[in-house]
């Protein structure tokens, strides 16, 4: 009570509220990678500095875009004489098509945004060079990158889709890195790829654990719990970055046939002889050599060419897209794939099953499937500590994530409040009331919230007077998380007539 001396009148406000747990924001990536360029505008240099950023068009302001791809054509062109065009075949020359790039931050984020994703951290490791001289991938820029995103706070996810352009073991050493960094923050989850997927052929369980799994040296269920891994590349409808210039023409034949002379044979010519640099731009409307039909004809080819990629980030921008829609108690499946034409492998259900459940190492990796009249769906929601009862399900930890950050966060409050039952009445007020929220949303199990969570603190429940001597408040919360119905199955019995 504060002392008056002075006649007057003075106002008190009391406080009657109890203090609330604020929710912590629940799909937040971090990507790491390669970018086109770091350095900005006012020669700020922003490589190994994590960025926020909030959409695509921000991204490539600071970071500029894909990386330039390369590609061949041969092209054969058949004219009557006087020029009348008679057919014209624009093809890919040997081994010309684009090849999938080898960084990938770029596309990585654009399938984030198309996905759903919302604001997120992008922290380069360096710039990916020209096609002439490319930045050579190090597994030590991306554990380096993964120790310094500790210090960041906002960042609840960690996603690095270049890494797979490393080995098996140097990806299976990163993705550790990771899961270790999970674990010592306890407020974050890693989203893996598993590299190398096999395009247009025949893959088994063994390749995943030979590329994947064996590589991964974590195996303590403490530390896998806090990552998922998924599988395979995703065909996506993204085009490569391939300016005219960039495709290159290596054969360029022109045969002329006379109609009045159907016999005779055509009269062939070498244009690429007469092209000034052999490239796709020779033939660009503008050009000395320009010629309309036939650059349009390649240049639809070129751009037919769509990329194909890791879905890490595709799958981050799905984590945002239902934690937002439903909850982070919702599993993060059963939901399609934007900018995806279907997965690089297909996959069957022998695969999917021993993939979804490995006795062996327990290593559960989550597949991408296509379905007739579904299109591309997440078909899994388990974590890499798939084998354990607990910590199965990727919602499931990632709710536990939720709730422990956030009242973790506004406990802090009552740090040096005396170690007493006011205090604890508050805490475990506060906490409840928090639990009870999410319990109506959905989150918790139960018909009556002492059925879908128990918060207990105080001397003889959860603390000695050993305990409050040394100064130690301990708090208990229990939670009946709800877990996904993974598996349905529906039993029909013939029921037999009666008389």
């Amino acid at each position: 009570m504060p002392s008056y001396s002075t006649p007057g009148v003075y106002v008190e406000e009391i406080a009657s509220l109890p203090a609330s747990v604020a929710p912590v924001a629940t799909a937040i990536p971090a990507f790491i990678g390669y970018v086109e360029r770091t350095v900005q505008p006012d020669t700020t240099d922003l490589v190994n500095t994590p960025v926020r950023i909030t959409s695509l068009l921000e991204f490539e302001a600071l970071f500029g875009a894909a990386p330039v791809s390369a590609a061949t054509v041969d092209i054969e062109k058949t004219v009557e004489t006087g020029g009348r065009l008679v057919s014209l075949d624009v093809r890919w020359a040997t081994s010309g098509a684009p090849a999938d790039p080898s960084f990938l931050l770029y596309y990585s984020v654009r399938m984030y945004y198309a996905n759903g994703g919302g604001p997120c951290y992008i922290y380069p490791v360096g710039i990916y060079g020209p096609p002439s001289t490319p930045t050579t991938v190090a597994q030590a820029d991306f554990t380096a990158a993964i120790t310094a995103l500790e210090a960041e706070d906002e960042p609840t996810l960690l996603v690095f889709p270049d890494a797979t352009n490393l080995s098996n073991s140097q990806h299976g050493a990163v993705v550790t890195a990771a899961l270790n960094s999970c674990v010592t923050t306890q407020d974050r989850f890693t989203i893996a790829d598993v590299r190398n997927a096999v395009v247009g052929g025949t893959v088994t369980n063994q390749n995943v654990t030979d590329n994947f799994r064996s590589q991964v040296t974590a195996a303590a269920t403490d530390v896998l719990k806090y990552g998922a891994a998924y599988f395979p590349y995703l065909r996506t409808t993204m085009p490569f970055r391939l300016a005219d210039t960039d495709v290159t023409i290596a054969s360029f034949v022109e045969h002329a046939i006379d109609p009045a002379n159907p016999s005779a044979a055509p009269t062939d010519t070498d244009i690429l002889a007469t092209l000034a640099n052999g490239d796709l731009a020779d033939l660009a409307p503008g050009a000395a050599t320009a010629d309309t039909a036939v650059y349009s004809e390649a240049r639809q080819l070129v751009d037919s060419a769509r990329v194909i990629m890791p879905p890490s980030g595709a799958v981050a921008g799905i984590y945002a897209r239902v934690d937002r829609t439903r909850g982070v108690w919702k599993a993060p499946a059963n939901v399609g794939i934007a900018l995806s034409s279907g997965p690089a492998v297909p996959i069957t259900d022998d695969l999917n099953g021993s993939l979804n459940v490995d006795p062996g190492s327990g290593k559960s990796v989550n597949v991408l499937r296509s379905f007739a009249g579904k299109g591309t769906l997440v078909w899994g929601a388990r974590t890499l500590a798939g084998n354990d009862s607990e910590w199965k399900y990727v919602p499931v930890r990632r709710f536990a994530n939720f709730v422990e950050e956030s009242v973790k966060k506004a406990i802090g409050v009552y740090v040096f409040e005396p170690n007493d039952a006011n205090t604890w009445v508050k805490v475990r007020t506060m906490i409840e009331n928090f639990l009870s929220v999410q319990w109506r949303d959905g989150a918790l199990q139960g018909a009556k919230p002492e059925q879908a969570f128990q918060v207990d603190v105080g001397l003889g429940k959860t603390m000695t007077a050993a305990d409050i001597l040394n100064g130690l408040m301990i708090v208990e919360v229990r939670l009946a998380i709800v877990r996904p119905a993974e598996f349905i199955v529906l039993r029909f019995i013939q029921k037999l007539p009666e008389a």
